[in-house]
């Protein structure tokens, strides 16, 4: 292939630059970019021993006697190592002050609040683990976990990891067919739920999904429910059991398991191209190691912090960002069950005051309804707590990279903008905020003992400011080690685009500072005239109209272009849909990037298909402006009258 076809264009330049303030990085764990680096080149040049000296930091039960074993495309990392990663995530906190201090905080949707020190915590977790052992789970078995956003939830996971259960959380959002493929895939022996959560002053109904599930899940055994909105469900006797019922029947006292480092930690199915989920493996030390790391440096975490990130724990985001990286580093982290606009559209930013948050990580997607929302309603609260913003989930356009540091961090707090996947099990490419001077919308560069790339088809370096392909040259020790029950398609997705180099599904740049711009999915590229160009670009030029607050943008088959650009743009509130400014907003466009990423349509949209993470379903928006209609899956939608009113758009 020529790399005409193969390379993907950039047409997209950010010229603004932020150094670190000069009392952030005073204090920070890492506070220059000499120092950043020399751990670079370390990492680099010594990875294994990079990686070995930071596994230190752990507790291990028994050494490894290999840092990595590289078999490609199948790595394992401390290879003979014994660990636990509850025992790391709690009981090596208790013979320190830590013992006493606040895990975690917790608030409901409907106001309630709870908070549990890590010696509680602890308790909770070891009497769970004992419930466990005690309806028959053994180590290596499966636990699937369906649950709202609740301390249960922590609690289940680290009592799986306690006792050497490999936990498959799936999210709350999901319905009961998701469930079924789910559940079987992993051949889970025990379900743990809750009779229902909240969202948006509604009940979401979990147990009601659990079983209509269990009728076609013939492994599980047990079900074991967590009363929390209190309505009235079904308990089918002899399977189902009240989790505070049978928390009441066993004591706190259960030893963490002497794990091997490879032992399955958890599954977590994520989203195929064929329409199969995948289940991603990951295994114990190595994704600890990775986690407990990057969570100490890219949000430069003190111990007097309050630590709060937004994502749901249904989503690798809250598996390495709300649980095991934060409580591994002995956090204090902040838990909220709903919706951030209920019962109105500041409540993110009066839980940040309430609770004295500092560091808060979230998504793109929410920074972007935050704008739309309006600004009155941050600044009607006290962030003077906040000390770090950090973007999670994909790429974030300039515009509202700039207006989370002016209006939510006023300016002084640094932005950690993280890029990683389901996959890379941690956060791989970053600023780290005391060493890494920002530039709005890229990632920078990679964290220390990653090396990242990027490449054409062909597997060559492109130049600065070329498009390509994103790619991992190295293993690392938080990556999958396969699809569960699937090696042939781990291995034919990950690693034969590129003979023995991992292939992110990527496109991106990297500029003339070594830094690295995300363009969006490999699938989300369009051809237009030969040129592939990356949605991310077209959709961030869009946002920078003061019009708009929220674009997505989709290719349709085009027989002269090969494809059109489709944009459906969600505008502020000051603004209403018109032709002329379509007309306004494609020559926007063009003067941003150039006339090849003039959308051929433009169609205003009060909302765009979104899952409750906040990810907009561009596949779902494809299928509209191809056919008109929606014919793939559609379970993780949050609002399917979304697609309602785009389909009755698309019919007049």
């Amino acid at each position: 292939m020529s790399t005409v076809t193969t390379n993907i264009e950039s047409l997209a330049h950010e010229e603004r630059v932020f150094p670190p303030p000069a009392s952030f990085s005073q204090k920070a764990h890492l506070k220059s970019m000499a120092e950043l680096e020399r751990l670079r080149r370390e990492a680099y040049e010594h990875p294994e021993e990079f990686w070995a000296g930071m596994a230190q930091e752990l507790y291990w039960f028994r050494k490894w006697d290999k840092v990595l074993q590289w078999e490609p495309p199948h790595a394992q990392w401390f290879v003979g190592g014994k660990i636990n990663i509850s025992y790391n995530c709690l009981d090596r906190h208790l013979s320190t002050w830590r013992g006493n201090k606040a895990a975690l905080i917790w608030e409901g949707e409907p106001g309630d609040m709870r908070t549990l020190t890590y010696q509680q915590l602890h308790r909770e977790v070891c009497r769970f683990a004992n419930v466990l052992k005690r309806a028959g789970v053994q180590t290596g078995d499966r636990v699937a976990l369906y649950m709202p956003l609740i301390p249960e939830l922590a609690i289940s996971m680290l009592a799986c990891a306690r006792i050497g259960a490999t936990h498959s959380v799936i999210f709350g959002g999901f319905s009961s067919t998701a469930l079924i493929d789910r559940i079987n895939d992993a051949s889970c022996k025990l379900v743990v739920t809750a009779d229902g959560g909240w969202r948006r002053g509604s009940e979401v109904k979990l147990k009601a999904a659990v079983d209509e599930a269990l009728k076609q899940t013939p492994s599980v055994e047990t079900c074991i429910v967590v009363r929390r909105t209190a309505v009235p469900i079904h308990m089918e006797a002899g399977r189902d059991h009240w989790w505070h019922e049978l928390m009441e029947t066993v004591d706190a006292n259960c030893p963490a398991e002497e794990l091997d480092s490879e032992h399955p930690l958890f599954i977590l199915y994520t989203s195929g191209t064929t329409g199969k989920p995948k289940g991603i493996l990951h295994t114990t030390a190595g994704y600890l190691v990775q986690t407990h790391l990057t969570t100490k440096w890219v949000f430069d975490l003190k111990d007097e912090d309050v630590y709060w990130c937004t994502a749901d724990i249904g989503w690798v985001t809250g598996h390495s960002y709300v649980v095991y990286g934060p409580l591994s580093n002995g956090a204090t982290v902040l838990m909220y069950e709903g919706a951030p606009n209920h019962p109105e559209p500041d409540r993110f930013w009066s839980i940040v005051e309430r609770h004295r948050v500092n560091i808060l990580y979230t998504a793109p997607t929410a920074i972007r309804a935050f704008i739309k929302w309006g600004e009155q309603w941050p600044l009607k609260h006290d962030l003077s707590s906040l000390r770090l913003l950090g973007t999670v989930g994909e790429p974030i356009n300039p515009e509202a990279w700039m207006w989370y540091r002016e209006i939510i961090g006023k300016g002084v707090c640094p932005i950690v903008d993280t890029w990683w996947q389901t996959e890379t099990g941690a956060i791989m490419i970053t600023p780290l905020p005391g060493a890494t001077a920002t530039k709005p919308g890229s990632a920078t560069k990679p964290f220390p003992g990653i090396e990242a790339d990027v490449m054409t088809r062909d597997g060559k370096s492109v130049g600065a400011n070329e498009g390509g392909y994103l790619v991992i040259k190295r293993p690392w020790p938080s990556m999958l080690r396969t699809i569960w029950g699937d090696d042939d398609r781990y291995r034919e997705q990950y690693w034969s685009q590129i003979d023995g180099i991992y292939f992110a599904g990527d496109g991106a740049r990297v500029d003339e500072d070594g830094y690295f711009w995300i363009m969006g999915r490999i699938d989300d590229v369009i051809n237009v005239s030969g040129h592939r160009l990356g949605t991310a670009e077209v959709e961030s030029a869009l946002v920078s109209h003061a019009a708009v607050a929220e674009a997505a943008v989709v290719a349709r088959p085009d027989e002269l272009k090969g494809s059109a650009i489709i944009a459906f743009v969600t505008l502020e509130g000051t603004h209403t849909p018109s032709d002329q400014l379509k007309e306004i907003l494609r020559a926007h466009v063009t003067k941003e990037i150039g006339a090849l990423a003039r959308p051929e349509e433009i169609r205003f949209s009060d909302m765009l298909p979104k899952t409750r993470s906040g990810k907009i379903m561009r596949r779902l928006l494809r299928e509209i402006a191809t056919s008109g209609s929606v014919a793939g899956d559609v379970t993780t939608l949050e609002d399917f009258s979304v697609l309602e009113k785009l389909r009755a758009e698309e019919e007049c």
